[in-house]
């Protein structure tokens, strides 16, 4: 009786943004889940793009439910790996993409650095706070490349408190309006479609593709919808909205491959949020998100009422918008429900990354000056038979976690695996790091760090540095070949912590490194360690 009232309720209260598919008037996405629940790991037939196939998913659906909590809520998930399906995974972890995991680096989901895969018919819990954290995130599988057959949902720590919520109206995930708890869990029922994600989307399982060199994706989904060439016309996500409320989007790029440019035809949107860090307000028409990034963005319904194009290009060979492909559908409220008409508006001002500036105290940690950092590190990327170097190192997975190798002993650099992988570091130095890429394919290449947020001095394309305001996130553009970019960060929590190319296929290939952070200190610092 009670779901039923709950579903009735609502139904009945949606009337901002959401997903409406083209026949019905709407298609709420499914429950948002707390910061204390547990999730299923298991595989499902679905069709996101009209295509058929088994895919790994959590809770049976794609993307997976976004996990919703507020600043200074505590986090306890379960992962239950209930996967069965022979022709994909059958291990997995989970990774909290963004969450410090300060003092819980045991928590951080990183299959062979942090962790052992979590075994079929096996569960996880992972315990954890992120204190002082708000902000867009998303999670997914860091076991192997099996996040491309599905396991990735988004990830939203709201604050309160926020100091741009001048600017919006309407954060959807914040309105609660509906709850159902018991002694294990919390699962918030909510209208949550202000968080609109990016992916790509294959018909040919992982396990198959990673042996494939220049494997693309057959469809780019947004909101996990989508079509693909020569595919039906299968529904298109629809994102309503209200004309004369501002409203924050919070795009989040799940892709494995793939960058995305994203536009709304007609419409301008001021970015307020790169990786989980408010940035002073810039406004653009178009942003390029690479895979793993994240945009908080504040659009105004300001336009006449009317249905309008949602485009989210992906860095393919051939991608374009015929046939509805890499679309989705900004109605505002009172339009008809068909397809738009509206015209790709040409771009004025996109958005160059080195037109971000941090909101909350700007500056890159220690000296101004490039090599005047603490700690000064060169890493040049190289390509040979399609495998990844980092000076002359391919990574390979340790059969022991790094993690586990630190607990039990191993300190030096010659005592920890993979040889030539493990970068170990003093505790609170100030480190620079050089990332160029001489010889690869594939870029340009998204470089994410676990456990740090870190102040980007030189973006890739750019000759020039920024120690005064530099925009400060966890996933930055290494560019292409003869580029690099400079990143600073503080290393100011003990553990290992993988950096690496968020192009799943890259990193499969060897594009890693782990940062052991003050391996003498680790023990104590993520004191008491769970059994």
């Amino acid at each position: 009786m009670f779901t039923h009232i709950l579903i009735a309720s609502l139904v009945s209260l949606i009337n901002a943004a959401s997903i409406v598919s083209r026949s019905q008037s709407y298609y709420p996405q499914p429950a948002v889940l707390g910061p204390q629940t547990t999730i299923t790991i298991g595989n499902k037939v679905i069709a996101p793009d009209g295509f058929e196939r088994s895919a790994t998913l959590v809770n049976g659906i794609f993307p997976g439910p976004l996990i919703a909590a507020q600043k200074g809520d505590n986090f306890s998930i379960e992962v239950v790996n209930e996967l069965k399906d022979e022709t994909m995974f059958k291990s997995t972890s989970v990774h909290w993409h963004g969450i410090f995991q300060n003092r819980t680096n045991y928590a951080d989901g990183t299959s062979f650095v942090t962790q052992c895969p979590i075994a079929q018919n096996h569960s996880f819990l992972h315990k954890f706070s992120a204190p002082n954290q708000a902000g867009t995130y998303w999670y997914h599988s860091h076991y192997s490349v099996q996040y491309c057959d599905g396991l990735r949902g988004a990830l939203v720590i709201y604050d309160p408190d926020d100091p741009l919520a001048y600017m919006y109206d309407v954060d959807d995930g914040e309105r609660i309006i509906g709850l159902y708890s018991s002694s294990d869990h919390h699962v918030f029922v909510l209208l949550a479609s202000t968080v609109i994600t990016l992916s790509d989307w294959y018909h040919v399982v992982a396990p198959v593709l990673r042996h494939i060199i220049g494997t693309n994706a057959n469809s780019s989904l947004i909101n996990g919808l989508g079509r693909y060439a020569g595919g039906p016309a299968s529904p298109l996500a629809v994102i309503s909205v209200e004309q004369g409320k501002r409203y924050r989007m919070r795009l989040v790029a799940m892709s494995c491959d793939p960058n995305f440019n994203f536009t709304i035809d007609g419409h301008n949107f001021t970015v307020i949020e790169a990786d989980g860090q408010l940035t002073e307000p810039l406004m653009v028409d178009q942003l390029q998100i690479l895979a793993g990034q994240r945009y908080s963005v504040v659009l105004v319904a300001d336009k006449p009422v009317d249905n309008y194009w949602i485009r989210s290009l992906p860095s393919l060979v051939g991608a374009s918008y015929a046939g509805g492909t890499n679309s989705a559908i900004l109605r505002y409220q009172g339009a008809p429900q068909v397809d738009p008409t509206t015209v790709e508006t040409p771009v004025q001002d996109p958005l160059i990354e080195t037109n971000l500036h941090a909101l909350i105290n700007p500056g890159a940690p220690g000296i101004p000056g490039y090599g005047n950092a603490d700690i000064n590190l060169n890493f040049q990327v190289t390509n040979n038979t399609g495998l990844f170097y980092i000076n002359g190192v391919t990574f390979r997975p340790p059969t022991i976690p790094v993690l586990l190798q630190i607990l039990s002993g191993a300190q030096d650099p010659s005592q920890l695996l993979p040889n030539g992988s493990v970068f170990v570091l003093e505790a609170n130095k100030v480190v620079e790091l050089t990332l160029s890429i001489a010889t690869t394919a594939g870029g340009p290449h998204p470089i994410h760090l676990h456990g740090h947020a870190f102040d980007v001095v030189q973006s890739a394309g750019s000759s020039t540095f920024n120690y005064v305001n530099p925009v400060r996130r966890d996933v930055v553009s290494a560019g292409n070949n003869g580029q690099q970019m400079v990143i600073r960060w503080t290393t100011d929590n003990s553990g290992p912590w993988f950096l690496h190319c968020h192009i799943d296929w890259h990193l499969d290939a060897g594009f890693a490194v782990v940062m052991a952070e003050s391996p003498s200190d680790t023990a104590a610092h993520i004191d008491p360690v769970p059994s």
